[in-house]
């Protein structure tokens, strides 16, 4: 067994033993090689943000936490490589998150798989966004948590202002993402072009509930298509 695939394994393991912990000799022993390398590999998947961790004591061992983790799931070489292709080229918001997605997809995969996602993923080049990544992290963590955000806008005649925006969504569109939420300031519907926000920060106060394509409707992306939703 090679290490891409006795990392993938070990995972597994751990997931299947959950909340069970497993010790080092254990695993050393799973998978027939030296308790070093198990701890090696055990920290390289720490290393790349898999939830792995120890606990110490009588009964301690290694865990993970089943619940940020994904079951197994077989790609086609089609699939792996669209995938790749996608988070390589993958820009602002969760372009960090989409980095680190595609380096445990690729160490998730071996033969034709990973050869035609890497190759895929190597002739896609991205220049590097505008967005400050303070801005990018406010507005990704005000959508994940529900939060109003504070923003500092310049719109497309240089005219500055703050607002005070409770997020909905994003919109994609020719290259340029927007944030769409409801402009407390202008009490209405708003889209805010990313990088021309110049400072975003959480008030820590819960947002209102805001349908996305309510907001949408009426405006030039009102047909706009949810990235999640099948092509049929």
């Amino acid at each position: 067994m090679d290490r891409t695939t006795r990392l993938y394994a070990l995972v597994e393991e751990l997931r299947a033993s959950a909340p069970r912990p497993r010790t080092v000799a254990a695993l050393a022993a799973r998978f027939e090689v030296s308790t070093r390398t198990v701890q090696r590999d055990l920290q390289a998947l720490m290393e790349s943000g898999v939830p792995v961790r120890t606990t110490l004591g009588r009964g301690g061992g290694w865990t993970v936490d089943p619940a940020m983790t994904l079951p197994p799931v077989h790609f086609t070489t089609e699939e792996a490589a669209a995938l790749a292709a996608a988070l390589a080229a993958a820009g602002t918001p969760y372009a960090g998150a989409a980095r680190t997605a595609y380096q445990k997809l690729i160490v998730s995969m071996t033969g034709p798989a990973a050869a035609a996602a890497e190759g895929l993923a190597a002739r896609i080049v991205t220049l590097p966004s505008r967005t400050e990544s303070a801005v990018r992290t406010a507005v990704e963590e005000a959508l994940s948590n529900g939060t109003v955000l504070r923003l500092s806008y310049v719109d497309s005649a240089g005219r500055a202002s703050d607002r005070s925006v409770e997020p909905a969504g994003l919109l994609t569109a020719e290259g340029r993402w927007y944030l769409i939420g409801w402009c407390r300031t202008r009490r209405a519907g708003r889209g805010f072009r990313l990088d021309r926000i110049t400072e975003a920060t959480s008030t820590g106060e819960a947002a209102q509930p805001h349908d996305l394509a309510g907001l949408l409707r009426g405006s030039a992306a009102a047909d706009a298509v949810r990235s999640a939703a099948p092509a049929w």
